[in-house]
């Protein structure tokens, strides 16, 4: 049901006549400004409807309310927001006239209508996407307790202690639907199962669960009672009862849902195919691929059109790398040199708490480097924080992808540049500037902490996020830093390469495996003769790609799209082209999908170009 201050708004916009507006040429700015104000004030109510349906989204952007629930994670709950969507869609064409809104404007209500089409067409597969996967809810559940749920008082402490309550509901729902995919014929891999049976596994060894040291979970309950303590907000006893009732919630609660997923995927997994297979072998698998495609890429390309960038993308890319190897004169093949990188100790740091401390602080020196550069490219600067932190033990895996969290709006908390350190082997020093880059700043932190703080736009526009415009970005980044004058080290400027090749293979691998039939080896194998990525972050890479579909592609093809929209504007307006304004307008706009922006863009050259 529409709250009462969504309902007024509707009722305000409801007095635009379609019937009678005027021609564009002849609608004042000042009749665009408030259509569009008007339309800003019904988004903002609407997007508060849909953040009451998601506590955990509420939770992340550093808000209190229904702090003690998870968001519901059913089938009936997806068909609720669903239903809720489409009103919401509708009530905004019936009562806004487009053409009197201003650009910013238009771009609020092209993305808050394609929302709706992105959703139909995801509930259309919900059931193709693995619920238990790398990155499901099994693993997602304690993250967010442990990184999200912030304790600042007894209250907060007891909304935790009701989450901790709720985990075997939330888990129980996801397990359900798990369930119904398995009886349409929808299975992940089966190395898919063996990681995420690891993952139960680790969740629930150690105290109390088990015997040694405290749990992962345990231990964060027990760290947050312990600083209420210290700041003098419980008392001895209560903080005592409290660990207690953490216990008690853990084995009874958490302990046995965790153990009713493991059993089903023990049971289950017996029926997965014996090899890895892509989306294809999957019921109505092709059309599935296709959707994950739209869904993740924002755009109508084609697998095969996707694989053919891929393949001359590698091709173009082989050549730099072939350039960079003579300016190190090194004698051997490309295939030779990528040996020598892979084996070689001088790229790596030890396999030691030493090692990995020496590979965060390095990352952090990276990061400040270019934060002293960011002025000259950029005029909006980000003003959140940013620690760069090791993974969870729980779902750390050995050259596992390194990976960013948002930090909340009000920065209250910190963003994270996260790394999976178990293995330093599979972590090369040569590509860790460029990683830097590309999830700190000027990538995924700048992007998406600018949008989260920039003011005048409809508050969704702050926080949505779409794959091929963030890692799009995040890949544009490592590009534009070379321009910076960074990577004066040429085995970082090779990993810089490198770094990109790999977002090409992307391309080639994962339309391979999901739409040509490519084997798991197959795709390993074009990896390993293309890139210079040890062989462990590989076979991690390819899995990735076998339980997302269509992911691994958001990285190149968004890269392209925000170079060519630059080499565009740099042509129409010549020595007037400035970086600082043509970065303002990409990312001053939040993230959007990529024919969105493309408009955004263009519209913005022509104002530029009837300036005097």
């Amino acid at each position: 049901m529409r709250s009462l201050p969504a309902l007024f708004i509707v009722a305000t916009l409801t007095g635009c006549n379609t019937a009678t507006t005027p021609p564009p040429s002849e609608v004042t700015a000042a009749t665009r400004a408030a259509e569009t104000a008007r339309l800003t004030a019904y988004l903002d109510a609407e997007y508060e409807e849909e953040l009451a349906m998601s506590p955990e989204d509420l939770t992340g952007q550093g808000r209190k309310e229904q702090y003690g629930k998870f968001d519901d994670r059913s089938e009936a709950g997806l068909d609720q927001l669903l239903e809720w969507r489409r009103t919401s869609v509708a009530d905004m064409k019936a009562t806004v006239n487009y053409e009197r809104l201003d650009d910013d404007g238009k771009t609020s209500f092209d993305i808050w209508s394609q929302e709706l089409d992105r959703f139909e067409r995801r509930m259309k597969y919900r059931r193709h996407f693995y619920l238990f996967a790398r990155g499901g809810g099994h693993t997602g559940l304690p993250q967010f307790l442990i990184n999200f749920h912030r304790v600042d008082d007894k209250s907060d402490l007891d909304a935790y202690l009701s989450r901790l309550a709720l985990v075997d509901d939330a888990l129980d729902q996801l397990l359900v639907r798990a369930k119904a995919a398995a009886a349409d014929g929808i299975r992940p891999p089966p190395f898919s199962f063996e990681q995420s049976l690891s993952e139960v596994q680790r969740i629930t060894t150690g105290a109390p669960f088990t015997g040694g040291a405290d749990s992962a979970l345990f231990a964060d309950a027990k760290a947050k009672i312990a600083a209420l303590r210290q700041a003098g907000t419980v008392t001895v006893g209560e903080a005592a009862a409290l660990v207690d009732r953490a216990s008690q919630l853990l084995v009874t609660e958490v302990k046995p849902a965790y153990a009713r997923i493991g059993a089903w995927l023990e049971s289950d997994r017996r029926n997965a195919s014996d090899s890895s297979q892509g989306a294809s072998a999957l019921p109505d698998g092709g059309a599935f691929y296709n959707t994950a495609l739209f869904l993740q890429t924002t755009t109508t390309m084609t697998s095969d059109e996707i694989h053919a960038l891929g393949l001359a993308e590698v091709a173009r890319l082989r050549a730099e790398m072939e350039a960079l190897k003579a300016k190190v004169a090194f004698t051997g093949s490309l295939p030779e040199f990528f040996a020598f990188m892979r084996r070689d100790r001088q790229f790596y740091f030890p396999n030691t708490d030493e090692g990995r401390a020496a590979y965060i602080a390095l990352a952090e020196q990276y990061l400040g480097d270019m934060q002293r550069k960011l002025p000259e490219y950029f005029g909006l600067l980000p003003k959140a924080g940013l620690v760069v932190k090791r993974v969870e033990p729980f779902r750390e895996e050995p050259g596992g992808a390194q990976h960013y969290f948002a930090g909340t709006p009000d920065g209250s908390r910190a963003a994270i540049f996260y790394a999976h350190l178990s293995d330093m082997n599979a972590m090369p020093k040569f590509q860790l500037e460029d990683v830097a880059y590309h999830e700190g700043v000027p990538g995924h932190h700048l992007q998406i902490s600018i949008a989260q703080e920039r003011t005048g736009l409809p508050t969704f526009r702050r926080q949505y996020g779409y794959g091929a415009f963030s890692e799009g970005w995040g890949l544009y980044a490592e590009a534009l830093s070379k321009e910076m004058g960074l990577f004066t080290d040429p085995y970082s400027d090779f990993g810089r390469i490198g770094g990109e090749i790999w977002r090409a293979i992307r391309l080639v691998v994962d339309t391979g495996m999901h739409a040509k039939g490519w084997s798991e080896q197959q795709a390993v194998d074009y990896f390993l003769a293309n890139s210079p990525l040890a062989e462990g972050a590989i076979r991690s890479e390819v899995r990735r790609y076998l339980v997302t579909p269509g992911q691994a592609t958001t990285y190149k093809i968004g890269m392209m799209t925000f170079q060519r929209l630059r080499d565009e504007a740099r042509q129409a307006l010549g020595t007037r082209f400035d970086y600082r304004a043509f970065h303002d307008v990409v990312l001053g706009g939040g993230s959007m999908p990529l024919p969105v922006l493309e408009g955004r863009v263009r519209r913005w050259i022509a104002a530029q170009q009837t300036k005097s």
